[in-house]
């Protein structure tokens, strides 16, 4: 008689189901660093609209139209790319002030905001104080 070789459905589908249990877990913390990375990237483009406000208004005495900065353009374009809540985006400027607010998409409760009066930081609350009234992040 001769002995067949080869491997059994059941040790085939033990091998597919350790296969899934290892792809689930590997998946599971990819997307939360995906999460984090996009965070890290609305952080780091409200530092380069701070910084970009700070020069304009260093060479305007104004921040009139500073929404129509290339720089800041190009940065709020990549916050609205980001950002997990399209209702929760906020950038409004006036003479002598600005504010920009966004949610973040890592830790989906919290909104990351930054203003001229060098406010930079993430709360739980949404975006409701930057505004074309109020202009600033914290209270």
């Amino acid at each position: 008689m001769q002995k067949q070789k080869g491997f059994t459905i059941i040790e085939l589908i033990v091998v597919i189901a350790i296969i899934a249990v290892l792809a689930t877990i590997v998946m599971i913390n990819v997307t939360s660093y995906i999460g984090k990375s996009k965070d890290a990237s609305i952080k780091g483009n409200m530092s380069t609209i701070a910084s970009t406000a700070a020069g304009f208004y260093d060479d305007n005495k104004a921040y009139t139209n500073l929404v129509n900065n290339t720089t800041v353009l190009n940065a709020w374009a990549q916050i609205n790319s980001l950002s997990s809540d399209g209702n929760n985006k906020v950038f409004a400027n006036t003479t002598g002030n600005w504010c920009a607010c966004a949610k973040l998409t890592g830790n989906s409760s919290n909104t990351y905001c930054a203003d001229s009066q060098g406010y930079r930081g993430e709360s739980s609350t949404a975006c409701t104080r930057c505004n074309t009234t109020n202009f600033v992040c914290g209270s």
